[in-house]
């Protein structure tokens, strides 16, 4: 590996899943093209946390945007800690601004979105979205592609 990864702890190694978001290292390396705006995409089909009233599971597709800065986080530290979230409780909306506020504070990005699709709890889906401001102009910022919930039928 090259000395701009030596600092690494979890990447070409074993890496058990933290017990929560707290406990997860999330890790960047530099972009090595930090003079193009161009965008990054993660999406995590199969995010899980839990209800902090019933300990119920609740599930969501999350889709992060980001359009990188000097940093670039480092996707096995991204999936130990989104997976950190499985024994987690809080409300869907604190999980989703938790994860955005983690990148945001690591990277420092140029630009970054988040939309988190939640399955229903209770009969109704809750759908949460924030962005750090207006997208760099000349930066291309696909559709998320997730439809919205409608059910069976």
């Amino acid at each position: 590996m090259t000395d701009s990864y030596d600092g690494l702890t979890q990447l070409g190694r074993p890496a058990a899943i933290p017990n929560s978001p707290d406990e997860a290292v999330l890790e960047r390396v530099p972009n090595p093209r930090a003079d193009a705006a161009y965008v990054v995409r993660f999406t995590i089909p199969e995010f899980t946390s839990l209800c902090p009233m019933t300990g119920q599971p609740d599930f969501a597709h999350i889709v992060i945007d980001y359009v990188p800065g000097d940093w670039l986080v480092e996707s096995k530290s991204l999936k130990l800690f989104a997976n950190s979230f499985r024994n987690h409780g809080a409300f869907h909306e604190a999980c989703t601004m938790l994860v955005a506020r983690r990148l945001v504070d690591l990277l420092a990005p140029v630009w970054l979105r988040i939309g988190a699709y939640w399955y229903p709890r209770g009969g109704i889906p809750i759908d949460v979205f924030w962005q750090t401001g207006t997208p760099p102009e000349g930066a291309w910022i696909p559709d998320q592609g997730v439809p919205p919930y409608r059910g069976r039928g």
